[in-house]
């Protein structure tokens, strides 16, 4: 590669989110950017067994790329990785729930528009499921509840969504789908369905959503608040994301 190509070029944080082939022997990879949001980039060669661009072009990849812009794509030059999470290739469950992540963040991500949050969160979970020292399936939950928040769509768990009464956590609150939030027991009366999310399981949906991404996978649960966060997430993904992930069926299927 010539100097004046590395001249003109750019380098972004990001992380692989998902890998295509493209004739013989390239890739064209998608990427979530720290500074740019996602970005799709041409990787030639990459297929070749001795490509420079073998390894940084597969999904899970997260560091530093340098890339030419073109109109409509960027042309990746070459790569500093510092995590390839080669661990989670080593377990189908694992893979899968990283897919799952990545297509999740496919779904949120937006050319030209810094991701600096969505990335870090991508990483840390990523980071989670490397350590295996919580369920992944909270890693999950949380993982899908930060995204939303980050993006304007999570639930109002803080206050009733009609009257803004402050949601304590010293007593069952009704989470109402559709109206996006909890209700108080006077709001509430004025709805149709809807179910009574514990105490535990109010305060664990209000620390996900108040506390920096460093701190969020630091706590465990009892099996009987996973199990609310499972009926709640299901519910609210499918009434506010409008997207069936494929990822997620294979990742059920084991």
């Amino acid at each position: 590669m010539s100097n004046s190509n590395y001249r003109n070029s750019v380098s972004y944080m990001g992380m692989v989110l998902s890998a295509m082939p493209v004739g013989d022997y390239d890739r064209r990879v998608v990427l979530l950017t720290k500074e740019c949001g996602k970005i799709s980039a041409f990787a030639k060669g990459a297929r070749r067994p001795n490509s420079a661009l073998l390894a940084c072009s597969q999904p899970f990849a997260f560091g530093y790329f340098t890339m030419i812009q073109g109109r409509s794509s960027y042309t990746l030059l070459s790569a500093d990785i510092s995590n390839y999470f080669t661990d989670l290739r080593e377990d189908l469950d694992l893979v899968a729930m990283g897919m799952y992540f990545c297509e999740f963040a496919d779904y949120y991500g937006r050319e030209n528009i810094e991701a600096a949050q969505m990335l870090k969160l991508l990483y840390q979970s990523f980071r989670a499921l490397s350590k295996r020292t919580i369920d992944k399936s909270l890693i999950r939950y949380i993982f899908e509840q930060k995204m939303m928040v980050i993006n304007g769509e999570g639930p109002q768990v803080f206050t009733c969504v009609k009257c803004n009464e402050k949601a304590d956590c010293e007593h069952s609150w009704l989470f109402h789908v559709r109206e996006g939030g909890v209700l108080c027991d006077t709001c509430r009366r004025n709805y149709l369905g809807g179910f009574y999310i514990s105490p535990a399981a109010l305060y664990t949906l209000q620390y996900i959503q108040a506390s920096s991404i460093e701190k969020l996978f630091t706590f465990r649960v009892s099996e009987e608040v996973l199990g609310e966060l499972e009926r709640l997430n299901e519910q609210y993904l499918d009434n506010y994301v409008e997207r069936k992930f494929r990822s997620l069926k294979l990742f059920e299927s084991f």
